[in-house]
């Protein structure tokens, strides 16, 4: 265990995360626009995005409120009225010497930036000071990052679920989480402005566990068996969709969670989405393959039957009719496959 850092009494809550993903972009724009422009906090911002398209979130955000956005340098020092967010396949963590990490560390929960790896970083470095917001989005990352904030003395805010777009990222929080305020988005600007009067107070009474320093460093780019990955749990009997590595089942039970000996983590819930999606993919390659087996097939029987061997030619025909209708049958499982995840499931026996 690491030497406990204690934060200044007179330190107030002025370290603000933000997860979002499906529906987040008007729910961050609510947000920001109640923020006063003398805001005395840091906030940080991770919203879901493509690693290929260009982020123009900062723009969206600038417009939408008093204070500035934008995506920032990696060890850059940062500055309380400020918005911060995570550039595009960048993870964006936040230090103890309040300086930003902007990483390319392994993939959380299918995504790069996600949200868990914000929230621990916040966690380790911050503690009492922390004030984390989960907002509209679907699955669950941002979940786990939010318990590490609440067993490090900070606070948990979720966006109202029946107030989000997508509400299984506030909706999951809200399952794992004894959260402190519950609220629709429009009601979280005021309600930080509240908070970040108040004093943080000690983080004493909550050490930084060595699961939480492993899973940081992982983040930060360290090489993630030297970082100790294989100290936080047991090899499952499931591989990596990322990599094809063994993943271990993580000693926290609540919730489930995996991660492979490279890096890549996910919660159970995001594991079976990834899973289900992979499958899809793997009966679109074999409906491929049967395909242009067939394909050749045919054009050797063409081959074939311009010669003397018309008995092979019509038992390549033969052969290819079989292939198509396999192909045809494969393709029905593609149509009647079903991408899932605990959500959905839970979704059908409402």
């Amino acid at each position: 265990m690491r030497p406990v850092r204690r934060e200044n009494l007179m330190s107030n809550k002025d370290i603000i995360v933000v997860g979002a993903s499906a529906g987040g972009i008007e729910a961050l724009k609510t947000l920001v626009s109640g923020l006063p422009r003398k805001f005395p906090a840091t906030v940080f911002i991770v919203l879901h995005m493509s690693p290929e398209t260009p982020s123009v979130l900062p723009e969206i955000l600038t417009r939408a409120g008093e204070l500035s956005a934008r995506h920032p340098r990696d060890k850059e020092e940062f500055r309380p009225g400020q918005i911060y967010v995570a550039p595009p396949d960048h993870h964006l963590l936040v230090e103890s010497d309040n300086r930003v990490r902007v990483t390319r560390g392994p993939k959380e929960n299918r995504f790069r930036p996600a949200v868990d790896p914000l929230f621990r970083s916040a966690a380790r470095s911050y503690g009492t000071r922390v004030i984390g917001i989960v907002l509209s989005g679907g699955l669950d990352d941002g979940t786990v990052g939010l318990l590490a904030i609440k067993q490090r003395g900070g606070l948990a805010v979720v966006q109202d679920p029946r107030d989000a777009i997508t509400p299984s990222m506030p909706f999951n929080a809200m399952r794992h989480v004894a959260v402190d305020h519950c609220l629709p988005v429009a009601e979280i600007a005021p309600l930080l402005v509240r908070l970040t009067d108040e004093h943080a107070g000690e983080e004493g009474e909550h050490p930084v566990s060595e699961e939480l320093e492993i899973e940081v460093k992982i983040a930060r780019e360290d090489n993630a068996k030297d970082a100790g990955v294989l100290r936080l749990g047991e090899a499952s009997m499931f591989t990596c969709p990322e990599c094809h590595g063994t993943l271990l089942e993580l000693n926290s039970k609540e919730p489930l969670r995996f991660r492979c000996h490279t890096g890549h983590a996910f919660t159970v819930n995001s594991l079976l989405a990834e899973l289900t999606e992979n499958v899809e993919d793997s009966l679109w390659t074999t409906i491929r393959a049967i395909q242009e087996s067939a394909m050749l097939m045919k054009h050797l029987a063409e081959h074939l039957s311009h010669g003397e061997n018309d008995a092979a030619a019509q038992l390549f025909l033969k052969k290819a009719r079989e292939a198509e209708q396999r192909g045809e049958l494969v393709r029905q499982a593609v149509m009647n496959h079903e991408k899932l995840s605990e959500d959905r499931i839970e979704e059908t026996t409402k």
